[in-house]
């Protein structure tokens, strides 16, 4: 069986955006609420089917604070045909899509990791026409670069990668992500950096739903066969952590899409984490003993000698199950010319290393994340991500803010 809290709500192959300021991408509906719905099994987010999953409620578990019911209506949301399945329904009148319109509601133990396993990577390369021409500055095409496999333990060796599980109409799908410093809260962060396309579809869509974090994915670095029957702890020993709150740019809500590039200069989000079951009442931070710092004002690419992107790339020749990571001098993209133009590396990684961060020497000579994996030409090789400045600062800091002190 599984209960459902109201939390809130994370793509390498997706994207969302919006208008040019940055504005709340989320509402955040942390509360007591415990509620129970029968298990769901992989796969089966069907835009055109009814809900499956049965009732399984004990209305002495209904502890729903008065203002968190009000406000789950306000975003039309019945939590209790929730917890029973409605979160499949994909309708697009129905499916929120307003910055301010983010909820996802925590449902323990729908990740199991049979269903971790066997998501999808999100649909998210570019046609190499579509990018072409003499709009902005390009350099030229990188060389490919052969992903390396990062040797396990991965809590060793990338303490701050992990993995973003999400529902789609789609169905069950995975980004990467990075555990990255909260301001407001120093050595305490719960928040996370991936793609925008991994928490929202776009000028086409919404929020995605069921939205959780897996740092250190797979740990020991087991293959998908070992995989199978694998416990929870073996998947995840750090735990599950749901996103209670999550932010894009108002561009990628706008103008993202799922080809051609659209949106991919501001496609990048923000997710706060909370544990699914409660935890040992330690942040993320503490629990993986680790955080990068985010540069918003990277050295431009002729001062910067490499960058190395993580991931844990899903589509062919890769599987999805082990964390690889490509380091390259960077180049430069430009998609449209009164946009900020991308950087660009070679690498073999494909669909599911989206979201997942680039770290290089920043401003201040230390080690910190300036990038994310955002698209890549259909046939591999290269991959590009967004430089990050004030609106990616706006939506950092505003998700910062929000839980400042707590």
């Amino acid at each position: 069986m599984r209960s459902i809290r109201p939390s809130s709500t994370v793509h390498r192959g997706g994207r969302s955006r919006r208008r040019t300021s940055p504005v709340l991408a989320s509402v955040a509906l942390a509360s007591a609420l415990v509620l129970t719905a029968t298990a769901c099994s992989s796969g089966d987010a069907d835009a055109s089917a009814d809900p499956s999953a049965t009732a399984a409620a004990d209305d002495g578990k209904l502890k729903i604070p008065d203002d968190i019911r009000d406000r789950l209506k306000e975003q039309g949301i019945d939590i209790d045909k929730w917890r029973d399945g409605a979160w499949k329904n994909w309708d697009k009148d129905d499916w929120l899509r307003e910055a301010q319109d983010y909820v996802n509601p925590i449902i323990e133990d729908l990740w199991d990791p049979d269903r971790m396993r066997d998501a999808e990577e999100p649909d998210q390369g570019v046609d190499e026409n579509d990018i072409s021409g003499d709009q902005g500055v390009t350099d030229p095409t990188p060389e490919p670069v052969q992903a390396a496999a990062v040797t396990p333990s991965y809590h060793d060796s990338a303490p701050t990668a992990g993995k973003v599980f999400f529902d789609s109409p789609e169905g069950t799908m995975v980004c990467s992500a990075t555990v990255v410093q909260d301001p407001a809260n120093p050595g305490k962060s719960n928040m996370v950096w991936t793609a925008g396309h991994c928490v929202h579809a776009g000028k086409k869509g919404g929020w995605y739903r069921n939205i959780m974090f897996v740092p250190s994915y797979n740990d020991a670095g087991r293959s998908a066969k070992e995989l199978e029957g694998a416990t929870e702890k073996e998947v995840a020993p750090y735990g599950l952590w749901w996103g209670d709150w999550a932010q894009t740019s108002d561009q990628w809500i706008e103008q993202g899409g799922a080809t051609g590039g659209d949106g991919a200069s501001y496609d990048f989000a923000v997710i706060h984490v909370t544990p699914e079951k409660g935890g040992d009442g330690k942040s993320l931070e503490e629990t993986v003993g680790s955080a990068l710092p985010v540069d918003f004002d990277a050295p431009p690419v002729a001062d910067l000698e490499e960058m190395t992107a993580t991931g844990y790339p899903a589509g062919p020749p890769y599987d999805g199950q082990t964390l690889y990571q490509c380091a390259d001098q960077p180049g430069r993209l430009s998609i449209a010319a009164d946009e900020p133009t991308m950087y660009r590396i070679g690498c073999s990684m494909t669909a599911g290393s989206s979201g997942g961060g680039w770290v290089a020497t920043g401003s201040d000579g230390e080690s910190a994340l300036v990038s994310n994996t955002s698209i890549g030409p259909v046939t591999s090789g290269w991959l590009a991500g967004p430089r990050l400045g004030d609106e990616a600062k706006g939506v950092y800091d505003a998700v910062s803010e929000k839980f400042s002190g707590r």
